[in-house]
Parts: structure tokens; C-alpha cells; sequence
């Protein structure tokens, strides 16, 4: 989804500024990379998100242009405001604490002054005013609350005020993209409680940013407002700041602090009967706690139901791929979403032929925009389906909601798309007719690489060189074998046997043509891609660890590419790194060839579950837990670097990896689900647990509220030295509990 990308070096005699910072900076090529541990970390932002609308803040809650520039105000893929910026006396207040609610429902920044002098006369000293700013997005407003308090003993005067601008940048300028042409901005509009920044795309759409004020400042320009605020002691101000993103016209309402509080607070209200899950482990409890209200805050509600948009801020959209995984991940606690990513993807499934959005009749999205570059195809993203995974995961989804909930209308409802999903992998995704699945870009300024590992450089042969195309990924063919054989079981429950015979023959052919053709008997794994010479890409990649989540890899294969996967060129005693050390293109600090991806980590250990490996799904699971001790929030990123795991260190943090991003909030529950064995049955309200572990550090967990149809169950799952102890707290229906032991 991204190129691969370094944080510029910031160095002073070879070391980087900041007091005693080399002990906490990694030196790499002439760059720094900064431990997660460090307290130099760049972690000065705070995510806020609700439907198309996010923010990222500094910790003070403003936005300011620092860093990567990526802080702002974002709707539909345009920065509606680039800069917020609070001053006091001309001077930033100091931070006293900046988090996030654990439900991700709103910023809580804490400020107080520092030594202000007037006329070289302290006339306001330090932590005498109290400033709690309350931070809250909803349906397009910023709400942004501030409350002073004088602590002092005297009455004081203070002049607050508020600098502002926007610039309408859409998502891909904010990331480097140079634009030769962009529309007209108007002159700020002002009145005396309202300002109002404007301005007129070269697709012709108005987009406005609406600025409202209470109480009314006693300074407004163009760029600027301000209040003068007279306190006397204990005494309390109250100031509320409204930001609307505002499109074609489109008003936003705008409520009142209180208003927009109570409505976000009823919204999450609703998730009260979600299922839960709890442990005696609190610092776990954070992880998982963190990662479900990521998802929550992710998931958007579109018309075809809930859709988790990819990450913030790139990917702050839906996307096929990242959609199908993060659903695949918590399908076992919040399948609504899986209905939802399966309705939305079959409503956008290409209908035709359009080569400049690699589109071909039955396949998938794999991305859409709402910008303006987007609209007006300076990028192909508006309607992009460059991905050649995400069709045959959307069977693979289908097959597995089913199973999940035995919905069988909803899937009678997408069976066309189902059938026309696994018509393109035999008649568009065989682009040479050998029987693999291959990709081959036709629009210019596509993706050039169209498996989960799109940058650049991600595939290419052991020495470095070009694979040409088309290219045939590993993964690819098991997520296309495990999509056939999801497709014939779904067939023959709709009476279909002869479609389903088919598919269920193309799925064993390709499984044996798999592993005679990308085997490497040598390295104990299977090669990255074949070329379009059909030559193997013979490089050690996590991606041959998918083909265990499929199943397509034969048994004893199987057990000789866990041992591989586990060894120490791939494990980094923080999770399975994308490419092994002992590959020529190893670099940890790469986008994809050395770095972890939670994400992939949590398919690789379902993978090493399904074919027995529990101990090994376990060491996956504790390592990410344990990063997550080290992370902010304890909120898993996209990626982090594949560095070796030091004593008393924390991963090294990739540069402008997105965070939150949905498939790696999801690992949780994925690795959970891999190291209990938990499954439920097609034919009946029915789960069972096949050979479930806890690790050491979780003597029991607790799940409530798991819903098995019409029906609810609660659960209690105890750790023993050899196995896990399952009892029944609470039922609600007639649901059957099984374990394999």
C-alpha cells in the first residue's frame, strides 16, 4: 500500500540532538531510528477518528507543521485544517498529560502555563492557571473544549489565543505527492463568532472549513482569534471551539460540546453486548481492550453496513485486502463486520474490463478514494482494483462468515459475486493458463506490485534483480486453493454439486502443481513468487507462512517451514520479520523485506496452529504481547524494524508506520483464536476448542457475551500445565461446547 520510506537523520556531531540521545537513537546508513523505549520517541501524536473524519494531534492537541507535516484536521480524504495552534501571552502552555480514552472516544490534554512576564515583570507564574482541553470528532465537527481554572492568589488577566489555517491538501500531497495545478482558495471569511476558509477544487467541488466560537472572541482576523480572559482566584472559563468539514454544499450540524459528548456517548453505548474478553493479566487486558476499541473507532458505517477502514492517517479508507484480513481476524467475537466487508466489496465488484484501474469483471476492490486527485484520476485510486489477493480472500470470507454464523440468506444473497469472484481466478487471475494466479499491472500508474507486499522493492530474485512479470506470489495460490475449496463446500449447501466438483478439483490440482513448483528443498521453505519465465524467486519471505493459514502445504513440508520460520534468521524475539536475516535483500529497517508486521505474525500462527504447532503460535503471541508493553498506548502499528530484541530495549519504531491500523489491532484476537483452537461448527450452534493453550503469563481468560447464533454463552477458560480447563458460566440457548484435548 505504501512505498518504503526513512526518517531523516537529525544529527550534531555525529549524534543526534537531544540530551544524552545516542543512547537512545539506532544509527543505521547515516539514519536514526528511535526505540520504542527511548523517551525520545516520536510519539507527540494522538488519533482521533469517527465515519469519514480524522485527526492527529500533537500531545498540547494542536495541530501543528512539524515532523512528517501529516497533523490536521482530514475528511474524505482532504486536510480541512493544517494548523491549530494554543497560545497564552504569546507562549505554549506546558504539557501536563495527554492521553487518549481507553474506548478512543476523546483527547483529554492537560496544560498549565509557564513563568509569563510582562514588561520584564512576572505577572503570571508558572502552574498557576490550569487549562483542560477535551478533544471530540462527530458526523464531520471537531469539538474542541477548553476549561481555565486560576489556581493563584491574586486575580489575573491573560490573553489566549488561537492560530488557524487550512490548506485542503489532499491525503496523497500530505504524503509527497507534487501537484502541477490545484484549484482557487478564497480569502477567509470572518465574522464576529464565526470564520470560515474555503476552497474550489479543479474538480469543481467547494469544500469549506467552518469555524464557530463560544463565546465569541474579543479578536477575530483572518488567521487568528483571541480572548481576553480576566479570572479572578478559583475561578473558571469556559471556552468551546467547532470545526466542520464541509463538502459541496454539504452543512454539517453543529452541536453544542455537551450535545456532541452525549450522542458519541449513546453511539458507544451500543457496544455494551459486544462480547468481551478479560484476563487476571491487566497489562493484557490493555492490549486487548486497546485493540477492540481501534476496531471500533476503525469501523465505519457505510451504507452496505460496518467497514474498518485500513489505518491512520495513509489509509484512512476502505480497502479491499486490509478489510477481508482484519474481518478474518475478529471473525470469531464481531462477525457483523465480516457481513459488513463482504456486502460492501460485492457492491463494488468490477463489472467490466477498465485497464487504467486494473479492473476485470468479477474482481475486488482493493481501494477507493474520495479526494480530489482521486476524482480527478491523478491517481487511479477513486475505483483501484490492483490487488490480486483480495478476490479469492473474498470467497475465503465468505466461506468462513458462513461457518462462523450459518447465515445462509446473506450468502445466498452474494453467492453471484461469490461465483463471479472464482470465475476471474480461472478466467483473468491464470493470465498464462499454467494454472497459477498471477498479476500483471495494465494501468500505468498502478501498483507494480499487487500481493500484500506492493512496495518497489518486495519481489524480485536472491541477487537483487527484477522479477519480471507476470508474477505468481506463494501466498496467492493457497489463498486461491483455500477460496476453491470454501467455494465448492458453499456450493454444495446451495445443491450446486457440479460447480462444486469442479472447484473442489481445481483446488487439489493446484495444490500439487504448488508444491512441486515453489519448493526449495535447500532452504527449507517455499520461494517468494515465480517470474514470468516461471523461474523461482528464491528468497526466504514470511509469505511462504501463509501458505500454512491455507493449508495448501504439504504435511511434511509443513514441519519443516515452522522450524524454519522459528529459527533466528526469521524470529527476532519480537515476531517473525518479512524477509529472513540470511536474504540478501534482508534490512530491517525496510517496509518489507526485514521488518514485522503484526498482521502477518497472527496469520503465520493460525497457520502453525492448523497444522499442530501450538508451542510456536504461542511464542508469536507472547513476543507482540510483549511489544506491546513498550508502545504507546499499547497499540500495536503497521509494522515495526526487525531488529534483534535487546535486553532492556523495546522494538525499534518504522518511521510513519500508521497507527491505529486495523489488521494489526486485530492480531489479538487472531493469535488468541489460533492458540485455542476455537472453531464453530456449519451444521450447528456448536464451537469447540481443538488442543487450546494459554501461555504462562494467562492463568485463565474470560469470554462474555460470545454469540452463537440467536444464542449467547459465556465462558471461563482455566491454564493448566498441560492443558486448558473449559467451563460454561452463563448460557442463553441451546449452544454446545467441545473440546479436543
Amino acid at each position: 500500500m505504501m512505498t518504503n520510506r526513512h526518517m531523516s537523520s537529525n544529527r550534531s556531531n555525529g549524534l543526534p540532538l537531544g540530551e544524552e540521545g545516542a543512547a537512545e537513537y539506532i544509527r543505521v546508513d547515516n539514519r536514526w531510528y528511535i526505540l520504542a523505549t527511548s523517551s525520545l520517541a516520536e510519539v507527540p501524536t494522538r488519533v482521533l477518528k469517527q465515519g469519514d473524519t480524522f485527526a492527529i494531534f500533537n500531545r498540547h492537541g494542536d495541530f501543528q507543521p512539524l515532523g512528517s507535516g501529516e497533523q490536521g484536521l482530514y475528511h474524505r480524504d482532504t486536510r480541512f485544517l493544517a494548523k491549530l495552534e494554543l497560545r497564552i501571552n504569546d507562549r505554549q502552555p506546558l504539557l501536563l498529560n495527554s492521553t487518549v480514552k481507553e474506548d478512543n472516544s476523546l483527547l483529554q490534554v492537560d496544560l498549565t502555563t509557564p513563568d509569563i512576564y510582562r514588561d520584564g515583570h512576572l505577572v503570571i507564574p508558572r502552574g498557576t492557571l490550569h487549562l483542560s482541553r477535551t478533544q471530540i470528532l462527530w458526523e464531520g465537527v471537531l469539538y474542541d473544549q477548553l476549561v481555565l481554572v486560576n489556581y493563584g492568589p491574586y486575580a489575573i488577566k491573560a490573553a489566549l489565543e488561537l492560530q488557524l489555517d487550512a490548506d485542503f491538501a489532499d491525503i496523497f500531497e500530505v504524503r509527497g505527492a507534487h501537484r502541477g495545478r490545484r484549484g482557487h482558495h478564497f480569502p477567509p471569511e470572518v465574522q464576529r463568532e464565526m470564520m470560515c476558509f474555503s476552497y474550489r477544487g479543479l474538480d469543481e467541488i467547494l469544500r469549506c472549513t467552518r469555524i464557530s466560537f463560544s463565546p465569541p472572541p474579543d479578536l477575530i482576523n483572518d488567521k487568528r482569534v483571541r480572548f481576553i480572559l480576566a479570572l479572578p482566584p478559583r475561578a473558571k472559563s469556559t471556552l468551546e471551539i467547532r470545526v466542520g468539514c464541509e463538502v459541496g454544499g454539504e452543512a454539517m450540524a453543529m452541536l453544542s460540546y455537551r450535545e456532541a459528548v452525549a450522542r458519541h456517548a449513546k453511539d458507544m453505548a451500543g457496544r455494551s453486548h459486544a462480547p468481551m474478553l478479560f484476563t487476571m493479566n491487566e497489562q493484557f487486558n490493555e492490549w486487548i481492550n486497546r485493540s477492540a476499541a481501534d476496531l471500533h473507532m476503525l469501523a465505519t458505517h457505510t451504507e452496505h453496513g460496518l467497514y474498518p477502514y485500513a489505518g491512520v492517517p495513509w489509509f484512512s479508507a476502505p480497502f479491499g485486502r486490509d478489510g477481508i484480513i482484519t474481518a478474518l481476524e475478529c471473525l470469531w467475537l464481531y462477525p457483523e463486520l465480516a457481513r459488513g466487508v463482504l456486502a460492501f466489496l460485492a457492491a463494488f465488484q468490477a463489472g467490466e474490463l477498465k485497464p487504467e484501474q486494473d479492473a476485470q469483471p468479477g474482481k475486488i476492490l482493493h481501494e477507493a478514494r474520495q479526494g480530489e486527485m482521486a476524482r480527478l484520476g491523478e491517481v487511479p485510486f477513486r475505483r483501484y482494483y490492483g490487488s490480486i489477493d483480495a478476490t479469492p480472500l473474498f470467497v475465503v470470507l465468505a466461506g468462513a462468515y458462513y461457518q462462523r454464523t450459518r447465515d445462509l440468506e446473506f450468502i445466498y444473497s452474494i453467492w453471484p459475486n461469490i461465483r463471479r469472484a472464482l470465475e476471474w481466478v480461472e478466467n483473468y487471475g491464470d493470465i498464462d493458463g499454467d494454472g497459477l494466479v498471477e498479476y500483471c499491472r495494465a494501468s500505468s500508474d498502478g501498483l507494480l506490485h499487487q500481493g500484500w507486499k506492493d512496495s518497489a522493492e518486495a519481489v524480485c530474485h536472491r541477487d537483487g534483480r527484477e522479477a519480471p512479470p507476470p508474477i505468481a506470489l506463494c501466498e496467492v495460490q493457497g489463498y486461491v486453493y483455500e477460496a476453491q475449496c470454501q467455494g465448492a463446500r458453499l456450493a454444495r449447501l446451495l445443491g450446486n454439486d457440479e460447480l462444486a466438483a469442479h472447484w473442489e478439483h481445481q483446488a487439489q490440482t493446484l495444490q500439487e502443481n504448488f508444491n512441486r513448483l515453489f519448493w526449495m528443498d535447500d532452504l527449507n521453505t517455499y520461494a517468494l513468487a515465480l517470474d514470468g519465465h516461471k523461474r523461482p524467486c528464491r528468497v526466504a519471505a514470511s509469505n511462504a507462512g501463509h501458505a500454512l493459514w491455507s493449508g495448501i502445504a504439504e504435511a511434511d513440508k509443513a514441519a519443516r517451514l515452522a522450524q524454519t520460520l522459528m529459527s533466528g534468521a526469521f524470529f527476532s524475539g519480537w515476531g517473525i520479520r518479512t524477509l529472513a536475516t540470511t536474504a540478501a535483500g534482508y534490512n530491517p529497517m525496510s517496509y518489507h523485506n526485514g521488518s514485522v508486521w503484526p498482521h502477518d505474525n497472527a496469520i503465520i500462527a493460525m497457520g502453525l496452529a492448523r497444522y499442530g504447532y501450538k508451542e510456536a503460535a504461542l511464542k508469536i503471541l507472547s513476543a507482540l504481547y510483549e511489544a506491546s508493553l513498550h508502545l504507546d498506548l499499547h497499540r500495536l502499528p503497521e509494522l515495526f524494524c526487525g531488529f534483534d530484541r535487546q535486553p532492556g530495549q523495546g522494538p525499534t519504531l518504522y518511521p510513519l508506520a500508521c497507527a491505529p491500523q486495523a489488521w494489526a489491532s486485530g492480531a489479538v484476537f487472531y493469535l488468541l483464536q489460533a492458540c485455542l483452537g476455537l472453531t464453530f461448527s456449519p451444521d450447528k450452534p456448536q464451537l469447540y476448542f481443538v488442543h487450546p493453550r494459554l501461555p504462562d503469563y494467562l492463568p485463565w481468560l474470560e469470554i462474555r457475551n460470545l454469540r452463537v447464533g440467536r444464542h449467547v454463552i459465556d465462558l471461563i477458560l482455566r491454564r493448566h500445565p498441560h492443558d486448558v480447563g473449559i467451563n460454561v458460566l452463563r448460557k442463553e440457548g441451546d449452544v454446545e461446547v467441545g473440546v479436543l484435548i
